[in-house]
């Protein structure tokens, strides 16, 4: 069993401050083994129907855990787990328990009365930075082209059929169990269309002849794809200047290898390289960075920032993912942003460092940066640190 430390101690740290962690991934993110590697857990099964009889009897189960720590996988699977979480939370204080899921806690109707302020979330995104050592992945190409869910890093493969069954597989498990969607084609052919399209900007009209769908049920569905954590919803950075793009969400697959894959990208090279690697940027910042929302920034000239950060009292973190060193020689997006935007720190985060340093591009300093600095650098802005501007 491979151990994800870092993940370990995330869900450590949430159980110090709340009774109850959310743990949520995509399937096959290895949620069930993360659990299991736990110190001193129990460990329920909630598809065996043994074991949801013996949890759904909630009192006397919770009684008869009490001062332990508990997990309860794919806990979706009980007749009512949103009640069993809040008295859990209000009532077993010496209880710990972690509930794995797909979704989002308050994203189908068995969760519609969840137990907010009682719980922790940690999202369990495909392999970041401190993750890739354990499981042998010290290749960046290698990351990007084969993304970071378990299975294909250990085996080393994933091709059409792995990428098949597991939509299937989230089709059967996931969304007919939790969600109202229709027929499934039209559903999987709005995913390979979206994967295909992974990273640019959406317009739902695009899509609704080839998926016979109307535009609001292919927002529904997008929405669906955010709240299962298989698509990351990029919303734009604005602040309503007449030059900028107001409304149109970027979207990303959850999985740089997924996406390749869906692009029939064997061995990507070059721009397909960019490409993905977009998409691993995003994964750290979204699985190492998770109380901070991500924006991109784009003019309606084509001026683009491919992530911004933003928080009250900060100015604006603009980063911009390069494979290659080389392609940080320009940045006329970022030169556009800072145009409009003078103030606040700049990152390009590259695949060919693994220590930065800062350095100047168009006449304004940037700081050039590895994948495993990427965190320790939002979290210097975020605290207020000085950070290069």
């Amino acid at each position: 069993m491979v151990e994800r430390r870092y993940w370990q101690e995330r869900i450590e740290e949430a159980w110090r401050t709340r009774p109850v962690v959310w743990l949520r991934g995509v399937r096959r993110s290895g949620k069930t083994t993360l659990a299991q590697s736990l110190a001193n857990i129990d460990y329920f099964d909630c598809e065996r129907s043994e074991v949801r009889e013996q949890v759904e009897a909630v009192e006397p189960f919770l009684r008869s855990v009490d001062g332990r720590r508990v997990v309860l996988d794919e806990v979706h699977r009980l007749r009512d787990p949103s009640s069993l979480l809040k008295i859990a939370a209000d009532h077993f204080p010496d209880v710990r328990i972690l509930a794995t899921g797909s979704s989002t806690l308050p994203a189908s109707a068995k969760f519609r009365d969840t137990p907010t302020g009682r719980k922790w979330e940690v999202w369990l995104v495909p392999l970041v930075h401190a993750d890739l050592a354990a499981f042998g992945v010290f290749d960046m190409e290698r990351r990007a082209a084969l993304g970071g869910m378990p299975e294909p890093c250990v085996t080393g493969s994933l091709d059409r059929a792995y990428a098949a069954e597991w939509l299937d597989s989230y089709w059967s498990r996931d969304i007919q169990e939790l969600f109202r969607i229709g027929a499934a084609w039209r559903f999987k052919r709005l995913c390979e269309l979206l994967f295909a399209d992974s990273g640019g900007v959406f317009e739902a009209t695009r899509y609704t002849q080839a998926c016979e769908l109307s535009r609001q049920t292919v927002m529904n569905y997008v929405a669906v794809l955010e709240a299962t954590s298989v698509a990351h919803v990029i919303r734009p950075f604005t602040t309503r200047r007449t030059a900028e793009i107001v409304r149109a969400p970027r979207i990303y697959l959850f999985d740089s290898g997924f996406a390749a894959n869906m692009r029939g990208w064997s061995r990507p090279r070059g721009a397909d390289l960019g490409a993905l690697w977009e998409h691993v940027v995003l994964n750290e910042l979204v699985g190492c960075v998770p109380d901070v929302t991500v924006n991109y920034w784009r003019t309606k000239a084509g001026g683009e920032v491919d992530f911004v950060l933003a928080l009250p009292g900060r100015d604006p973190l603009a980063i911009e993912s390069k494979w290659s060193l080389e392609a940080t020689r320009t940045l006329p997006g970022l030169a556009a942003f800072r145009r409009a935007y003078p103030a606040g720190p700049n990152l390009i985060v590259t695949a060919e460092v693994e220590t930065g340093f800062p350095t100047e591009r168009d006449g304004r300093e940037v700081e050039i940066v590895g994948l495993g600095e990427l965190a320790d650098r939002v979290a210097a802005w975020r605290s207020g640190e000085d950070t290069p501007a």
